[in-house]
């Protein structure tokens, strides 16, 4: 192999913690938590929990997809949980600007990370046989 294929080569990925999906996930996920942080205090309990919690959850359920590499089902299924809970950020982070909790200016760098962690998501997904373990792997 030339050296210049082997710059070009990604690194082996071992842990979930290694995905750049991931990695892009909980920092929006950190994100969205600093940006609540504003939230007024009668909204902690709808609001301010529920944008949390999804955004949360889309770097979690691509922690329990990793770990369910070895059957496509459900490691699909995950990606498709995580899928969702960043479809759902984005309606929360729509919310709270609609409420004038903040600016739209102010998420929409979030909004678009979580377009750009969607589409990496689906993209795992059509791919799924790149990412399960299967027998002839594990030898």
């Amino acid at each position: 192999m030339s050296e210049a294929n082997s710059l070009k080569r990604k690194p082996k990925v071992v842990r979930h913690t290694d995905l750049e999906v991931y990695q892009r996930a909980f920092k929006a996920a950190m994100d969205v938590f600093r940006l609540s942080k504003s939230f007024p205090v009668e909204e902690r309990y709808s609001l301010t929990d529920q944008i949390r919690r999804s955004s949360r959850s889309v770097a979690a359920n691509i922690t329990e997809a990793w770990r369910k590499r070895r059957y496509q089902g459900s490691f699909v299924s995950k990606l498709n949980d995580a899928e969702g809970e960043a479809a759902e950020t984005q309606t929360w982070l729509q919310f709270a600007v609609e409420c004038r909790y903040v600016e739209a200016e102010s998420t929409r760098v979030l909004y678009t990370e979580f377009d750009a962690i969607v589409a990496m998501l689906v993209n795992m997904q059509n791919h799924s046989d790149d990412w399960i373990i299967t027998k002839e792997k594990r030898q």
